[in-house]
């Protein structure tokens, strides 16, 4: 078994990066194919590959920041959203490694949660805690798939919603087994099981949360998205905060937890945008199908 936080001698953030492009390929090369794009055409890739070839850099550029292309500003704002993800997460491995920055905090947490916990607390965190579970987010992402399908006869929901759970629970328990962390030496108020970092309820929150409000606020009124994306961060922010209160997880588990299923949740939606998005389609012509 592998210890610590590197992989063949790479350093702690090399050997995510590593880990995450061989699964962020997979997941791309799944997602064109539950779109057709493999079977049917030319993909998104190989569109935006040929306008980068044929058009100024400064051309291109102006296009991909264009908020009126349905694939413009959303996929740049997304592909920025998964750096900054992988970048907290490789931050927060290294504070574990070098106990330095949130891991300083982790100790005196962990006992402040367990010293105040009451019957009351306990019993609410652990409703909070559930919303994170396994029990819980892999049949709301069926549920959500299954509707979509009895409404338009379309797969590629359900597909998305199961490569956001499955993976993101995959990717959690592979680290888990590469760094190894104990969890806190505190008294545990839920049930936990295997190594402590990252935490996968804060990791199967983040993914799932966010990807239910992605499918449900196509087509809707901005106020109606920002209503939805708030729901899911907050729902997110409570299963992360009922962890480490409850003693199961340090700090940094639930931070990195949040960071790994929030980035996970923007490869798959990038890699199933061809049949999510419509891509390389007018924004007014996604809007009107998604009414229909």
């Amino acid at each position: 078994m592998v210890s610590g936080l590197t992989v063949l001698g790479l350093g702690p953030v090399a050997s995510l990066v590593v880990l995450g492009a061989v699964l962020a390929a997979v997941v791309t090369a799944i997602g064109a194919l539950a779109s057709g794009r493999l079977r049917h055409g030319r993909g998104p890739g190989e569109h935006a590959a040929e306008e980068l070839a044929r058009a100024r850099p400064a051309s291109f550029l102006r296009r991909r920041l264009d908020p009126e292309t349905a694939t413009g500003l959303a996929v740049t704002v997304a592909l920025g959203l998964i750096f900054l993800a992988a970048l907290g997460f490789g931050l927060v491995s290294d504070m574990i490694t070098s106990r330095t920055g949130l891991y300083r905090y982790d100790a005196g947490v962990a006992d402040w949660g367990a010293t105040h916990a009451t019957a009351a607390s306990t019993r609410l965190l652990g409703w909070l805690t559930w919303l994170g579970g396994t029990v819980v987010v892999l049949p709301l992402a069926l549920l959500l798939g299954l509707l979509e399908w009895l409404r338009r006869r379309r797969w590629a929901v359900l597909a998305f919603m199961l490569m956001v759970v499955v993976g993101q629970n995959l990717i959690a328990n592979g680290v888990k087994l590469l760094v190894q962390r104990e969890r806190p030496p505190v008294l545990h108020l839920a049930d936990s099981s295997g190594f402590s970092f990252p935490s996968g309820h804060s990791a199967a929150a983040a993914a799932t949360y966010a990807a239910v409000a992605l499918v449900l606020d196509r087509g809707r009124p901005w106020r109606v998205k920002a209503l939805l994306a708030g729901a899911a961060a907050a729902v997110t922010a409570a299963v992360a905060t009922s962890r480490v209160l409850l003693g199961v997880h340090w700090v940094t588990d639930v931070v990195g937890g949040v960071a790994l299923g929030f980035g996970w949740f923007l490869v798959c939606s990038i890699a199933f945008g061809g049949a999510l998005l419509h891509f390389a389609a007018p924004a007014e012509r996604v809007e009107a199908e998604e009414r229909r």
